[in-house]
């Protein structure tokens, strides 16, 4: 079934403007295991947080390359969800797409522990997984590209 490109355009404009998926600490636990099977990086970032804005496009680009290698990337605002208007807006920007969400957890530092007892919530941070579902490696702050890829590369 062909869509007129009106409707195209308009299915495309209104997916941009879907609010992100809300993640709270079962959230994430369920999302973790549903990737069994792929190497997995969890961004969690902030339109707040200038670093995390410069990582967030390099990381995708990551991703774009070694997807087909069963590489995925899922991206966590820590906005405020009345803030999830800037958070949707920076994604559409910078031409960010897949899996991304926003926190609601009902407990921030429940939450924070759950992903890394170590973790005090500092942004940006990245957590990666392996294809069975383990944390294998977390960064904290500004992290350099090439790292990030030599720790995906050693999963894949």
């Amino acid at each position: 079934m062909k869509l007129p490109l009106l409707s195209l355009v308009a299915l495309l404009l209104s997916a941009a403007e879907a609010p992100l998926a809300k993640l709270n600490e079962a959230g994430y636990a369920k999302l973790i295991g549903e990737q069994k099977g792929k190497v997995v990086l969890v961004d969690f970032w902030a339109t707040w947080c200038t670093p995390c804005r410069k990582e967030m496009p390099l990381v995708a680009k990551l991703e774009a390359r070694l997807k087909a290698r069963g590489f995925r990337v899922i991206t966590v605002s820590s906005d405020e969800l009345e803030n999830e208007p800037a958070a949707r807006a920076f994604l559409k920007d910078a031409g960010i797409t897949g899996s991304t969400y926003i926190k609601a957890a009902k407990n921030d530092d429940a939450f924070i522990r759950q992903i890394d007892p170590k973790w005090g919530g500092e942004l940006p941070a990245l957590v990666l997984y392996d294809r069975t579902g383990k944390k294998v490696k977390m960064w904290k702050g500004e992290t350099a590209i090439a790292d990030i890829e030599a720790a995906v590369a050693k999963l894949l």
